[in-house]
């Protein structure tokens, strides 16, 4: 005696039809007659002497056939598996719907009674609107139940979802009154077994209109069995029938939910009373289907749209703070807690060698380290998730506290360093229909007794308790926690282990740049000083020309502000590379020159005040350099103020001195002050100042140089102060 699995069972070559239908097959090559069912007598007087017949052969008993203008403009050569072609026929004062469609060698003819009148336009293109237009997954399924539902009418209609184990769920319900409800219910993978699957992947919609009556066989001239994977007629499996009649039902009727090619779902009708369902309402339903699949398709995109932009915000901002440390330790380690709530997990431990760093509810260390050489050991796992790692055996660890769901990912290829996610175990139950436990029974297939999987018997709802599992990781979980570690690859591991190489190419490239910008500076020069002379002379001889002058004058104006960039560029070469003598310097000389100095050149109305003016350590020629530039803005840029005011004060602060400079002047814009020591960059509201945006830049570099720094504080008409950081003597 054989044992058969409900996974065997060939459900696609039953050879049987159910009642409702009638079918003849054609061989796709010589358009003769080579299999029918054994109710085609019905419609057409015929019999196994037709075998091997055309239609045109006989056309007195074919004539229906042979009149549909469907048929007769179709080229059976050339259609493809996939296409199917429909008309309506009239057959001794009866109208049937008249299927036509290819599958491999065969070409199938199937018909059925119309038994339903339609004037339902309107009906049907608001249902359409209605699940297109639903807002959010549970309004585009509700929609569709209750599309479904209002064009078969059966008594219960359901939404059923295949779980990642192949069983599944009823997440959305429409039922008629008294109709017992199936609403969360779980139903095991035997139920609807693989090759049951894969088939309604092929074929999206099926009936079984009365499970009492008997099946109708196919006639045929070979022993090869007719495979009616796409036939609308096709004769259920026994079993099939057999588990309908235990729920207490004697139709059924589902469309497939297909997202992404893959068999996401189904729409499953019941109806407690035998009741058949007009090929029309079937595809309507079909239709409505795809609709649904459709909506929630986009609906899905634009959540993960929304989920990745909200995550990319999450990680730029992520990647500034990994950049803010000096080594990778110190790197992970400090944005540990931020980490662990990207993929919403319970805690999160960051493993660098043998040292550990956690956030959250986590196992204990020794626990980890368990975890951490699972990990480290097993080659093909550089990223892993699980929500049920203690009865998934992985390393043979047991069930360890906060670890019932683990995630994790290596940030180096040797292994050294990984994140761990976890989850805590959560108490659940899961209500199934039925006792999911699989039964069998002998039955007599072919003359032969076999051991097959038997139908439960009750569907009485039965809970099983969910010890040792996680809340599953979402697919937006993994997907964060490989974000992370990506971007701890991208500008932490990576960044560090490159900085010395990066460091050399930046000096190679700016003492390039640097000589490049003298070179250019200092050979502009002569041509330069060549078209001064020839504008003035020009000028001269022209005294008498008015316009001339004004054009020439023009012209002296563009050389002089060229020739001011090309010494703003040579001082910025200069501030770079030229030699520097640090020593202990008089700053308040330097800068009482240099301030009576800016009033007689820009503004002598300007009041500059001076406090403490500590000594500081700097170079002489650059020092007045930084002085001259920051005291000329301040003088410059609140001369149109009626009372310009400077203010200049310093004060030691450490092992450094602190001085301010402060003004009342335009100010600096927001907009503009992430480049203000950028070389060339002017405000819009300085436009009307004389510059060439060369000064801070020099100031910039020139403090580098002279281990300070520069920054600001400044608002827009409200005036700027300068923050300058010199070393103490």
């Amino acid at each position: 005696m054989n044992f058969v699995d409900c996974h065997e069972e060939k459900i696609h070559i039953s050879g049987h039809i159910q009642d409702f239908g009638y079918m003849i097959g054609l061989d796709a090559e010589s358009k003769t007659i080579k299999f029918f069912s054994q109710n085609i007598a019905q419609l057409f007087e015929m019999d196994q002497s037709f075998f091997g017949k055309s239609f045109a052969q006989e056309p007195d008993v074919f004539e229906p056939l042979l009149a549909s203008v469907v048929l007769n403009n179709l080229d059976l050569d050339t259609i493809k598996d996939t296409d199917v072609f429909l008309d309506r026929i009239e057959i001794n004062g009866k109208s049937y719907h008249f299927t036509i469609y290819r599958y491999g060698a065969n070409v199938f003819l199937e018909l059925e009674e119309v038994t339903e009148h339609f004037h339902q336009r309107s009906f049907v293109s608001k249902k359409y609107e209605s699940i297109h237009n639903a807002s959010d997954s549970r309004d585009i399924w509700n929609e569709l139940l209750s599309s479904v539902f209002d064009a078969i009418d059966y008594d219960r209609v359901m939404l059923y979802r295949f779980l990642e184990d192949g069983s599944g769920k009823v997440i959305a319900e429409k039922v008629k009154n008294k109709v017992e409800s199936f609403m969360h219910l779980h139903y095991p993978e035997s139920d609807i077994p693989r090759q049951a699957r894969e088939l309604y992947l092929k074929k999206r919609k099926r009936i079984f209109s009365n499970v009492y009556s008997e099946p109708v066989p196919i006639i045929s001239n070979t022993a090869e069995a007719v495979d009616l994977t796409y036939s609308s007629v096709r004769g259920m499996s026994p079993v099939h029938g057999q588990y309908l009649k235990n729920t207490g039902v004697a139709s059924s009727f589902s469309t497939s939910i297909v997202i992404d090619n893959k068999l996401w779902g189904m729409v499953t009708c019941q109806n407690i009373e035998p009741k058949h369902i007009d090929l029309v309402n079937r595809i309507r339903a079909e239709v409505f289907t795809v609709i649904a699949a459709n909506a929630y398709t986009s609906y899905k995109s634009r959540q993960m749209l929304a989920d990745s932009i909200e995550l990319e915000r999450k990680i730029g901002a992520l990647k500034s703070k990994l950049m803010a440390y000096d080594n990778l330790e110190d790197s992970l380690f400090g944005n540990v807690a931020e980490m662990q709530e990207y993929p919403a997990a319970d805690g999160l431990a960051i493993i660098v060698g043998h040292h550990i760093r956690t956030s959250g509810e986590v196992p204990s260390d020794k626990n980890i380290l368990k975890i951490v050489q699972y990990a480290r050991e097993n080659p093909l796992k550089n990223f892993y998730a699980t929500n049920d790692f203690s009865n998934s055996q992985q390393g043979n660890l047991g069930n360890i506290e906060n670890a019932a769901g683990v995630m994790f990912g290596f940030t180096d290829d040797k292994r050294n360093e990984l994140l761990i996610w976890f989850r805590k175990e959560i108490d659940g139950q899961v209500l199934w229909a039925g006792n999911p436990a699989k039964k069998t029974e002998s039955r007599i297939v072919n003359g032969k007794e076999q051991m097959m999987i038997s139908p439960r018997k009750s569907f009485e709802t039965y809970i099983e308790e969910i010890k040792g599992k996680a809340q599953p990781w979402k697919n937006k979980d993994i997907f964060a926690a490989k974000k992370v570690v990506a971007t701890i690859l991208e500008t932490t591991y990576s960044q560090f282990r490159r900085v010395q190489e990066l460091n050399e190419e930046l000096k190679n490239l700016n003492e390039e740049l640097d000589s490049f910008s003298y070179s250019i500076s200092h050979d502009l020069g002569t041509p330069l000083t060549v078209m001064k002379l020839n504008a003035q002379l020009l000028e001269k001889s022209h005294h008498d020309h008015p316009e001339v002058r004004k054009r020439v004058s023009s012209i002296l104006a563009e050389i002089l502000g060229m020739e001011n960039m090309m010494r703003g560029v040579l001082s910025l070469s200069r501030a770079k590379s030229s030699d520097i003598k640090i020593q202990e310097l008089p700053t308040a000389d330097i800068i009482a020159k240099v301030s009576s100095d800016t009033k007689l050149t820009l503004n002598e109305n300007a009041e500059i005040m001076m406090g403490s003016l500590p000594n500081v350590m700097g170079d002489e020629t650059m020092l007045t350099q930084v002085f001259l530039n920051i005291i000329g803005n301040a003088v410059k840029y609140s001369s149109k103020h009626e009372s310009p005011k400077i203010e200049i004060e310093g004060k030691v602060d450490g092992n450094h001195v602190i001085y301010k400079i402060k003004d009342n002047g335009i100010g600096i814009p927001e907009s503009a002050q992430a480049k203000m020591f950028k070389i060339f960059n002017r405000m819009e509201n300085a436009k009307s100042f004389q510059g060439n945006g060369v000064g801070l830049s020099i100031v910039y570099r020139i403090m580098n140089r002279l281990g300070g720094k520069i920054s600001y504080e400044s608002r827009e008409n409200e005036g700027t102060t300068f923050i300058l950081t010199f070393k103490k003597p």
